[in-house]
């Protein structure tokens, strides 16, 4: 799915109209922890986040987000839409919430991106 299609399909709308509409976005990941987003997701993902702070756009361009859609609506302050813009990471926000984001975008045959941590140190108390 290319990033237009994406757009279209979340209802959403670009903030950065500058950024990279080319690239093609092939799974997600929905998330509010960077240090999840760092520890879980491939490249090539679309991000789903309710963060609106600049490290979001520094974190997916470590992991080679393809985009990043803010839910519920959120608009981001100006030095996030500066940093998106100068990373040309498309930087989305729709009016849904991440729940419902993720089943449309699964519905239309997005895979999820997101890695299992359960090797990992999660810092999680065991079960």
């Amino acid at each position: 799915m290319k990033v237009i299609e994406l757009i279209k399909t979340i209802d959403g709308t670009l903030i950065n109209p500058d950024a990279d509409l080319s690239r093609e976005i092939k799974g997600g990941c929905g998330a509010d922890l960077m240090s999840d987003v760092l520890a879980s997701i491939q490249p090539e993902a679309v991000l789903l986040t309710g963060l609106c702070n600049p490290q979001v756009v520094r974190t997916a361009q470590m992991a080679d987000v393809a985009a990043i859609v803010l839910v519920r609506g959120k608009l981001p302050p100006k030095e996030t839409i500066d940093l998106a813009n100068k990373e040309r990471i498309p930087l989305i926000t729709s009016p849904f919430g991440m729940f419902e984001l993720c089943g449309r975008l699964y519905q239309s045959g997005l895979k999820s991106f997101e890695s299992s941590v359960a090797d990992g140190d999660c810092n999680c108390e065991p079960i």
